[in-house]
């Protein structure tokens, strides 16, 4: 089988990472990837903050965690020491919030490609309409008119961090010939 449908085929959501920092080739790596996401028109209005400070990506844990509800103490990120959050411009394209999810998907498959963990995690929009989030644009001197799509989760998996895939469910494709 082609190596680009064994990582889209064997790629799971990691929910155990260790603390190890990922090697900064691979993170850049990774990154590029997200970059050459297809965009509508080839607008391009995602942006990518990659945070491997470990004080902010505590705290944005820290708020992911207070809009999911959950206690105290839980981590979101599933102890995972690269978060990559995905924005894009609301402003550019009627379709930003597409193109902002094809970002997310060629970071995930790129980190599998690469045998490094990841997950999509929610809530990156409520966190950037919030004051935390708007202030955190604001404090790294991106403008304009962001949505939050998604986090993506990175790390190296730690043992049983990742399922086995489930079966693909019935009906899944109709075909029309």
């Amino acid at each position: 089988m082609n190596e680009t449908l064994k990582v889209l085929e064997s790629r799971r959501s990691c929910r155990k990472f260790k603390s190890e920092m990922l090697k900064e080739e691979d993170l850049n790596a990774i990154i590029r990837a997200g970059t050459f996401a297809p965009s509508g028109m080839n607008k391009q209005p995602s942006i990518i903050i990659a945070v491997t400070n470990k004080e902010l990506r505590d705290k944005i844990s820290e708020e992911n965690r207070k809009i999911g509800g959950w206690n105290e103490g839980f981590d979101p990120f599933y102890g995972a020491p690269v978060i990559l959050i995905v924005l894009a411009d609301k402003g550019a394209t009627p379709n930003y919030l597409y193109d902002g999810s094809l970002v997310m998907g060629n970071l995930m498959n790129a980190a599998e490609a690469l045998g490094i963990g990841s997950i999509w995690i929610h809530r990156a929009k409520q966190e950037f309409e919030s004051d935390f989030g708007k202030k955190l644009l604001d404090d790294l001197g991106i403008k304009g008119d962001f949505e939050g799509i998604g986090h993506v989760a990175l790390g190296y998996i730690e043992e049983g961090g990742v399922k086995a895939a489930a079966p693909r469910k019935e009906n899944y494709v109709y075909w029309v010939k």
